[in-house]
């Protein structure tokens, strides 16, 4: 196969290079296109348009595959814990011993945040979402946090990044504790990273947490199949933001704050409310189905289709396990879980989802799990914000390190007026009188 790609605009032809990855990926260089030319592509939501090249995370919507650094979700969701993913993510490789004690270590010295912290959490109103406080805190983080100008730049990034990944958990269960007027709960030296989180947010004076460490695994297997989706709305805005390079912190804010929407992070809290609903209306999904299929109806069924897989989301099955193996240790019933599964079946069997490759995707039972944790719904998109950090952590990192990154600045097609003159105010006539 050629290694060119022949484009031909008013009858001349122009050759732009093919880029392959690793994989086989195939993409068509277009960046001097307009300086060649003087036209721009147009594609509305980037959804065929490459923004960089990375080697993180790699991808498969039509075969269902997902791998970090070329090792399969699956693997690392049944050997790896969620400190060794971050490690791999962020560094390229798996940890050795020492390498994993050292960045254990680091994250349990960097855990605790500056106590003139906990003023920001009471001065927000009560009612605030938790994302939007995340947000604000982790930005807040640079000036609790200044560079030190006597560390070189790769001792500053470690450090930066052992503070974000070991303080955003603090914060979040911290934020949570606040929220409810409770005694906020420090990190322990004696736990690990997910057990240290579950502690922080609900033990008790009056009723001290006992560790379960079927529900920490469960929680580590959800950040590990949560920490990176290669080039997503959060992930985007990560890059998007640290190309005009600005301090890690307030690009992770940035991240956290695209993560929030509901077509993005806060879908499976969107789920749950959904189940909710359909639980309130006597349980039957199937009325909910047929208004999703009608255009005229502005109703989503949320947790189903992917903006990338077009057949079953590969983190599903990982995390449909552990909702049934939770669920089951905790000897409990949840019925929006009854629900939810008549609903899966109902709809992977209906023509218009098969048709339309709407499969179930993470956010349909990670809702479900977070649940049974009692982890509560306004907490939901928090729990994947501290899951998908050593994504971002990494792809920020990729994109400082490449040379040919660039301040990202998209074009447009310009669609308003053409040139008019200015019109004095008293010349001009209201519009209700036109």
């Amino acid at each position: 196969m050629s290694d060119k790609a022949t484009l031909i605009l008013d009858g001349k032809t122009y050759e732009l290079p093919i880029i392959e990855g690793t994989e086989g990926e195939k993409a068509i260089d277009i960046s001097k296109l307009f300086k060649e030319t003087g036209y721009i592509t147009f594609d509305p939501g980037y959804v065929n348009t490459g923004s960089c090249t990375s080697a993180i995370t790699y991808m498969d919507g039509k075969n269902g595959i997902l791998r970090y650094r070329g090792i399969p979700i699956e693997q690392l969701a049944e050997h790896s814990t969620f400190v060794e993913t971050s490690y791999l993510l962020i560094h390229g490789e798996l940890p050795t011993p020492d390498e994993l004690s050292h960045f254990s270590s680091l994250l349990n010295d960097h855990s605790l945040v500056h106590e003139d912290m906990k003023a920001f959490f009471s001065n927000y109103p009560r009612g605030a979402h938790p994302m939007g406080i995340l947000s604000s805190m982790v930005n807040a983080l640079r000036a609790f946090y200044p560079e030190v100008p006597e560390r070189s730049h790769e001792e500053e990034i470690d450090l930066t990044v052992a503070r974000l990944l070991s303080k955003l958990r603090t914060l979040a269960a911290m934020s949570y504790k606040i929220s409810r007027g409770h005694l906020v709960i420090y990190p322990s030296h004696e736990l690990g990273y997910c057990a240290n989180f579950l502690n922080m947010m609900f033990d008790s004076p009056v009723k001290p947490y006992v560790i379960d460490y079927d529900v920490v695994r469960a929680l580590e297997v959800f950040w590990i199949i949560s920490a990176d989706h290669e080039q997503n709305c959060s992930t985007s805005a990560v890059r998007h933001v640290g190309s005009a390079r600005v301090n890690l912190y307030a690009s992770i804010s940035a991240g956290i704050s695209a993560l929030w929407g509901p077509l993005h992070g806060g879908a499976n809290q969107e789920v749950v409310e959904m189940l909710e609903r359909i639980k309130n209306s006597g349980g039957d999904p199937r009325p909910f189905i047929e208004r999703a299929k009608d255009k005229e109806d502005p109703f989503r069924l949320m947790g189903f289709g992917h903006r990338v897989y077009k057949t079953y989301d590969p983190r599903v099955p990982i995390i449909k396990k552990m909702v049934d193996r939770i669920l089951e240790k905790l000897e409990r019933t949840d019925p929006l879980l009854e629900i939810a599964q008549n609903l899966e079946e109902a709809a992977v069997n209906d023509p218009y989802f098969i048709e339309h490759d709407l499969y179930p995707n993470v956010d349909f039972y990670s809702g479900i799990l977070l649940r049974a944790m009692d982890i509560p719904v306004n907490m939901f998109p928090v729990m994947f914000a501290i899951g998908r950090l050593p994504g971002w952590i990494s792809q920020w990192k990729e994109s400082m390190d490449d040379p040919n990154q660039k301040l990202c600045r998209p074009r447009q097609v310009y669609t308003g007026p053409t040139n008019r003159d200015y019109i004095p105010r008293d010349k001009r006539i209201s519009r209700s009188k036109r």
